[in-house]
């Protein structure tokens, strides 16, 4: 057996002031601590890995939510252009029994009417009137609005006759401007 040959001098003090006996101890706790960290450190790693994968996920869900909800969004603009659609909305109009207006007529300033205003036109029928005697369903409403008459005078009553109406003079439409121009 070989001995290892005993330091003389400064090593000797030197060596009197280490602990001979504690050098494999100290060394046990720093490698506990050391395999502590990686294993906190790798389960670390594992819980984020885990959160950003739950994360994308989410992300795709709600990719795909907004794709449909843009889709849907088009379609219902889409609608909206056809509704309001000049066509459209003329059709939908005589539909509900309304009729193109007449001519419009301007107030001035100084309140002299400007351009002659007209009588919208009469509404067209929208069907057949039935042949008198012709049978209709029960609470069947026509179309064909009731025209009204005006009420005959008693008989022996001398009428007078109407008056024309003196025609319109037209007035020159004024160009609309901009102020400060």
């Amino acid at each position: 057996m070989s001995r290892k040959p005993e330091p003389k001098g400064r090593a000797a003090r030197l060596a009197r002031l280490l602990p001979a006996g504690r050098a494999r101890a100290a060394r046990t706790p720093f490698v506990l601590l050391v395999v502590v960290l990686l294993g906190g450190g790798l389960i670390g790693l594992l819980v984020l890995n885990s959160a950003l994968s739950e994360g994308s996920f989410e992300l795709a869900d709600l990719q795909k939510q907004t794709k449909n909800l843009t889709d849907q969004e088009q379609a219902l603009q889409r609608d909206i252009d056809a509704f309001s659609a000049p066509d459209a909305l003329q059709r939908r109009a005589r539909e509900l029994g309304m009729v193109p207006g007449g001519d419009p007529a301007f107030l001035g300033p100084d309140g002299t009417v400007k351009g002659v205003p007209g009588a919208a036109p009469e509404p067209a029928a929208l069907t057949v009137p039935a042949p008198p005697g012709a049978m209709t369903p029960a609470g069947a409403l026509s179309a064909v609005p009731p025209t009204p008459t005006a009420p005959s005078p008693p008989q022996g009553t001398p009428t007078a006759p109407a008056l024309p109406a003196p025609p319109p003079t037209p007035q020159p439409i004024p160009t609309p401007t901009t102020p400060g121009r």
